[in-house]
């Protein structure tokens, strides 16, 4: 007679006593020969016939409230019932199912460990593909499209006012967040069984097992070997009297708006607050930020002072070095008095920043650090200050960028499983979707002289750009900073249309500790906007005013 020995990852066994729950239900499947079930290792051991559906095992298991998965290495046994002494894989738990959380999944799955997923919210794939950069990202380009049929630069185009239906731009955006959230999480946990997906509220009960609250209240215990923490952020919504109670906007609702408002009010600006207060304003609606200090205020101020220019030819009302000290709402209307005086819309969007969702974790019973911010503070390798934790995105002391996330993800499963990966990220580009864009990599010359470095700077206008001339969108600029003693370049400031196609170069040459000379000596093709990195490389030796198009 030919055996199978079939081995099942099992979680949510909230004491020994459930061994013999889920050991009575196994061995009452037909075909099965013998069931061992361990407590400590969350692991059944079952021999059965040839020909036993693993499905049926599984469903059994699941039918008692657990979450049962097939480990890899089912074997035949031959003609014996003889079990052999199998070692459980490495067993990973993952809160949250975001880009760092899958990124930390596959690759510890390829690593073979047994990975669970645990998810609080409805739907899966985290805040950039659901909530972020995906629907932003379509929001952005249709009011782009829209602000090129408005007023173009050519002549012999004619300018017209677009024809907009915002409820079904939204409906597009949905379409596609559904689709990708499909393709690249859904599908992904269907197709790799070494993935399983507990929906809940986690919290840690030690350094290796957390209390899972299920959506019907119940709870379940989950022990895992390692633990990464990846519970992303959510909005941050200021102290301002009056507010709570409004139907103000955060940038999830700005995003899925089904109308157009008259005025839309922006309390923020940074990132998101920049990129959609732009959007509507392409899309018809007048717009006025308030800005607490000036526009990108934590960048390098000629950023901020020139994208402000830029607004303010659209049409955007910006407020520096103002602040809402009370809003009301009423009529279909805001009021906000500022110190600036009263303002009036239809609309108000609240985007002053994100707050890492490390609360109900219950992180200071087991010794997790974490900063004023609530951010778990992890290291270069994505660990915490207890050993078996990790840490990756928006929930943990690391820039707010999904690329960073899955970089941190993927790293932190590396090491889980006994490998050393670290995050290098003196080198991370970053880009602002405005139009010009932002982008940045490196340090600015204030970073720079925090750190004892003596620097050199050049600013391009984009109107020495011959690509930039050609596309008749000069605005903008692009920024180098290099250390004084070696010509090194430490740092890019760039405000560009299209900036974000250039900063990558950038990066790769302070990656490479090239020099200006080095950068300017290079060979960019022509007619392209990353010429523009060689013509700044360039001004450090000469006037490029007084060089031919292309001049090497």
């Amino acid at each position: 007679m030919i055996l199978l020995s079939i081995r099942l990852s099992i979680q949510g066994m909230s004491c020994p006593s459930s061994v013999e729950h889920i050991k009575e239900a196994l061995d009452a499947v037909e075909g099965v020969i013998k069931t061992e079930v361990s407590y400590a290792k969350a692991l059944a051991v079952i021999t059965t016939r040839d020909g036993v559906n693993v499905a049926e095992l599984i469903l059994a298991i699941n039918a008692l409230g657990y979450v049962a998965t097939e480990l890899k290495d089912t074997t035949r046994c031959g003609d014996t019932d003889q079990q052999e002494d199998i070692s459980p894989q490495q067993r990973v738990a993952i809160i949250g199912s975001g880009s760092g959380a899958f990124a930390c999944a596959i690759k510890a799955a390829e690593r073979g460990a047994q990975v669970t997923i645990i998810e609080a919210s409805e739907v899966i794939g985290g805040c950039c593909v659901n909530v972020g950069c995906v629907p932003s990202k379509i929001l952005i380009r249709a009011a782009q499209l829209a602000q090129q049929q408005r007023s173009n630069p050519f002549a012999g185009l004619e300018n017209h006012a677009p024809e907009l239906s915002r409820a079904r731009l939204s409906e597009q955006q949905t379409a596609r967040v559904e689709e990708l959230r499909a393709a690249k999480y859904q599908n992904i946990l269907d197709n790799n069984p070494a993935l399983s997906l507990i929906k809940g509220f986690a919290r840690f009960n030690d350094a290796n097992t957390l209390i899972i609250r299920k959506v019907d209240g119940s709870e379940l215990v989950l022990h895992a070997d390692k633990i990464l923490i990846a519970t992303g952020s959510t909005p941050t919504i200021p102290p301002i009297d009056g507010l709570a109670g409004t139907p103000y906007w955060t940038s999830t609702e700005a995003l899925f708006a089904k109308a157009l408002p008259q005025h839309l009010i922006v309390i923020g600006s940074s990132v998101v607050a920049l990129e959609i207060a732009q959007a509507y304003r392409r899309l018809g609606s007048e717009v006025t930020v308030l800005a607490r200090h000036s526009l990108l205020y934590a960048e390098d101020p000629l950023l901020g002072e020139k994208l402000s220019e830029c607004f303010e030819k659209e049409g955007i009302n910006v407020l520096n070095h103002t602040q809402a000290a009370s809003v009301s709402y009423q009529g279909e209307q805001f009021t906000l008095e500022t110190n600036a005086g009263t303002l009036i819309g239809d609309q108000l969007l609240i985007s002053t920043g994100r707050n890492a969702n490390t609360s109900q974790l219950n992180l200071a019973a087991i010794g997790v650090k974490t900063n004023q911010g609530g951010e778990v503070i992890v290291n270069e390798r994505m660990e915490t200050n207890i050993s078996g934790i990790y840490a990756a995105g928006d929930c943990s002391n690391m820039p707010q960028f999904v690329y960073v996330a899955a970089a941190a993800g993927s790293r932190a499963a590396v090491n889980m499983i006994g490998g050393d990966a670290k995050l290098d990220l003196t080198t991370m580009p970053a880009v602002i979707f405005t139009d010009p864009q932002v982008a940045t990599v490196g340090l600015t010359e204030v970073q720079a002289k925090a750190q004892d470095i003596e620097t050199d700077s050049r600013v391009l206008g984009m109107e020495n750009v011959p690509r930039a001339l050609a596309n008749f969108e000069t605005d903008g600029f692009i920024k180098l900073v290099a250390e004084k003693k070696t010509g090194r370049i430490i740092g890019a400031q760039i405000l560009a249309h299209e900036g974000g196609e250039i900063i990558q170069s950038a990066a790769l040459a302070i990656r490479n500790r090239m020099t200006v000379t080095e950068l300017a000596d290079q060979l960019f093709p022509y007619l392209t906007m990353v010429e523009g990195l060689k013509l700044c490389a360039q001004t450090f030796n000469k006037d490029v005013k007084a060089l031919s198009c292309c001049a090497g």
